[in-house]
């Protein structure tokens, strides 16, 4: 996978440690996604944009409570996009 991607992972990663403990579906679901998006080279490329809508979801949800994490998700977004995903 892109070094531009694994870096904007390696930060969510580290913004999800931030998020209290008593926040746990949403770390849950982060996790989830960002364990997705490690996965995508293992499905065939019309299973990948999938994973866009997840990530436009997921951004509508916590852009609120997660403005940090939301900027990366987006950040992650325009790269998958970058990338032909």
């Amino acid at each position: 996978m892109h070094d531009n991607l694994n870096e904007k992972l390696n930060a969510l990663k580290k913004e999800l440690d931030q998020i209290p403990i008593e926040n746990i579906e949403a770390k849950n679901h982060i996790n989830s996604l960002i364990q997705e998006i490690e996965d995508l080279n293992a499905n065939s490329a019309e299973d990948k944009s999938f994973i866009i809508n997840k990530i436009k979801q997921s951004v509508t949800n916590f852009e609120t409570e997660h403005p940090r994490a939301t900027a990366i998700l987006n950040d992650i977004m325009v790269t998958l996009s970058n990338i032909g995903i």
